[in-house]
């Protein structure tokens, strides 16, 4: 093996470690987050006022289609 060869393998050595040392100081300074939509999972449940805003978020999504009018019925 040449001598470059061998220079580039140390380095990419060295490399890993300190690569591996950060990510370990990353964890500790931020650890995995639980994501938001998992957060909030089940905090509605049996919530009537939520129910309705869903009713009527639902029935004006609905009134919106209704009023469209295709192109070619013009």
């Amino acid at each position: 093996m040449s001598i470059i060869s061998e220079k580039l393998e140390e380095r990419v050595a060295i490399l890993e470690v300190e690569v591996a040392l950060l990510k370990s100081k990353l964890e500790v300074v931020s650890p995995p987050t639980i994501p938001w939509w998992e957060k909030i999972a089940g905090t509605f449940t049996d919530n009537l006022a939520y129910d309705e805003a869903m009713q009527l978020g639902r029935e004006y999504r609905e009134s919106l289609r209704s009023n469209f009018v295709e192109p070619h019925d013009i």
